[in-house]
């Protein structure tokens, strides 16, 4: 029996070391969901990062540098000066590092994310601004992941019924 629990502590560490390529396709927990699509939009309020899956969007207000931050990693267009997202690439990439994923919540009405780096063969997890999170993400091309139960409280439907307005 005492095998069996050094089996699991074993194979518990080698998930966490493992490279993040391994641990993208699926999530590791259940009940986590994989965010298929962002979109960046701007609304009466400010601007919106929209995090959609299943038929669903999640909306997550951003300041206009990050915004401009994620849209910049979605389309590909360059800056002339590096926003802090790009230098916070330049800066683990050139310490071998990565952002391997990140898992969105939601506190009260707050967004809060865990910002998961890999580097050198150690992953750490940082408390992070979601928008930061999902930014930094992007840029790595890592995967965003949810709760089902937050998809459920805060996805708004994607197919808008007659007279309805999104956002």
């Amino acid at each position: 029996m005492k095998y069996r629990g050094a089996l699991f502590s074993i194979c518990a560490m080698l998930t966490l070391l493992a490279p993040a390529h391994a641990r993208a396709a699926e999530p590791a927990e259940t009940g986590l969901v994989r965010i298929e699509n962002f979109e960046v939009v701007a609304s009466p309020f400010g601007h919106v990062v929209l995090l959609k899956v299943q038929n669903k969007a999640i909306p997550i207000f951003v300041d206009a540098i990050v915004a401009q931050s994620i849209h910049g990693a979605l389309s590909g267009e360059k800056f002339p000066r590096p926003l802090s997202h790009d230098l916070m690439r330049s800066i683990l990439e050139g310490f071998e590092g990565k952002v391997s994923r990140v898992v969105v919540t939601l506190k009260g009405a707050t967004y809060y994310a865990d910002l998961t780096v890999l580097m050198r063969g150690t992953t750490k997890i940082f408390d992070s601004r979601s928008s930061d999170a999902i930014a930094l993400a992007i840029h790595f091309n890592a995967p965003v992941l949810v709760s089902k139960e937050l998809l459920d409280k805060a996805g708004q439907p994607l197919e808008l019924k007659p007279g309805e307005r999104r956002l």
